[in-house]
């Protein structure tokens, strides 16, 4: 086993990777919850709990959290998605101890103070913002919506103003004692790191409430062609085309990650050939498929002139039904296949990039592989595999978002 697993007794995992060349260790603790889980009042939520942890303890003030890790030398950092939220830092291993128990004081213990809520919505309000106004980013929100309009899992993870606008302590306690529990939470590490100290650490700093794992109500897929459109005065037309995928655990995830590859995964993709490459029809061009525990997404993103939209579409719908009528090619597999496995590679001499696959993966109810099993179920996907999984996919419903001088008349017929 490449890493070691403890549960502790109150339901806190711990989880360690070992990395005999280095001399630094990344650790993150990890909450089970994300934007799929919060009720549409709460839309945002552990979002804004993400930020809210970093405003101060009973014992230190927001900028004394900020000096106890800038004092180390180390990175301190979090983020939040539709399944998870992290707190993580990077730092020399000999400062393990103290990064356990200042992380531990922050998550366990914020004061959530009002005045802290206040100005914190506001911060908050201005990243919605920021967003919107950068339509290469809103046209994930958008097209996540359109896929599970019924769904949390198709909201944004900002939330919205109106929601957001109404957060405040009394919200944010309710929030954290529901999900900040002990079976929610996931502790991992990676690098220079001892795996009983560090279950020693957690076990004496990390007093969160005891509690199980949530559930997570099903995501359904949408069942009929839709269509989004965001008419916005832009220099660009922003599309998004797609539909829903495998989940996190289906045993044909790395089947699609080389179709993926092969059909926008890089400047040798079939996508970026034709569209970029061949017709000049836009600078970025790319697919990209996201898994989650009971669903998945996969889709292309390509901005262009508004007036080249419809042939940029229309070459996104005829690429996706060639992968999905006749594969892939002896070739194309191939490259694919070395691809991934040397981005896999590559991405895991990083400490946090190790971390980030435990922590991820046991906050998800996700599979944990070691790098050679990753690439050995790379390696035996045949052109038949390639041919099936496309067929599967790739028939779903498709979903096709725009942003740009629109009106939704004028594009309805590019959907289906």
């Amino acid at each position: 086993m490449f890493y070691r697993k403890t549960v502790l007794p109150n339901g806190i995992t711990v989880l360690t990777e070992p990395m005999d060349t280095v001399r630094s260790v990344a650790l993150g603790i990890w909450l089970a919850v994300g934007s799929r889980d919060e009720s549409s009042a709460e839309a945002g939520m552990s979002h804004f709990m993400e930020h809210m942890m970093f405003k101060g303890t009973p014992t230190r003030t927001a900028a004394q959290i900020s000096e106890a890790f800038d004092g180390l030398g180390a990175e301190l950092n979090a983020f939040t998605s539709k399944e998870y939220t992290c707190y993580y830092c990077r730092l020399v291993d000999e400062h393990l101890p103290t990064a356990v128990e200042v992380l531990s004081d922050m998550v366990v213990r914020s004061l959530l103070d009002e005045s802290a809520c206040q100005s914190e919505r506001e911060v908050v309000i201005e990243e919605i913002a920021r967003t919107e106004d950068t339509p290469d980013d809103h046209i994930h929100e958008l097209f996540a919506n359109t896929l599970w309009p019924d769904h949390p899992i198709g909201l944004p993870v900002l939330g919205n103003r109106d929601t957001v606008g109404g957060f405040d302590q009394g919200k944010a306690v309710t929030f954290r004692e529901k999900h900040y529990v002990t079976g929610n939470c996931v502790v991992a590490a990676a690098g220079s790191v001892d795996h009983d100290s560090l279950v020693e650490l957690v076990d004496d700093n990390l007093a969160l409430v005891q509690g199980p794992r949530s559930e997570r109500p099903r995501a359904e897929s949408v069942t009929r062609p839709q269509l989004a459109v965001l008419t916005k005065e832009t220099e660009q037309a922003h599309i998004c085309y797609g539909g829903t995928s495998l989940n996190s655990r289906h045993e044909d995830r790395f089947i699609f990650s080389i179709i993926d590859t092969v059909l926008g995964g890089g400047m040798s993709s079939r996508l970026f050939q034709e569209i970029r490459e061949k017709k000049g029809l836009a600078y970025s061009v790319y697919s990209f498929h996201s898994l989650y525990q009971d669903t998945g997404q996969f889709a292309v993103y390509a901005g262009t002139r508004p007036a080249n939209a419809e042939q940029v579409v229309r070459l996104i719908q005829t690429e996706i039904e060639r992968v999905r009528t006749s594969g892939v090619t002896a070739k194309e597999l191939v490259r694919a296949k070395e691809s991934i496995k040397g981005h896999l590679v590559l991405a895991l001499e990083s400490t946090r990039n190790r971390m980030t696959r435990l922590g991820k993966n046991e906050s998800t109810g996700g599979e944990l592989l070691s790098v050679d099993e990753i690439v050995q179920r790379i390696d035996v996907v045949t052109e038949e595999d390639v041919r099936r999984v496309s067929e599967e996919v790739f028939s779903s419903e498709k979903v096709l978002a725009l942003i740009g001088p629109f009106a939704s008349e004028d594009v309805a017929h590019l959907a289906g």
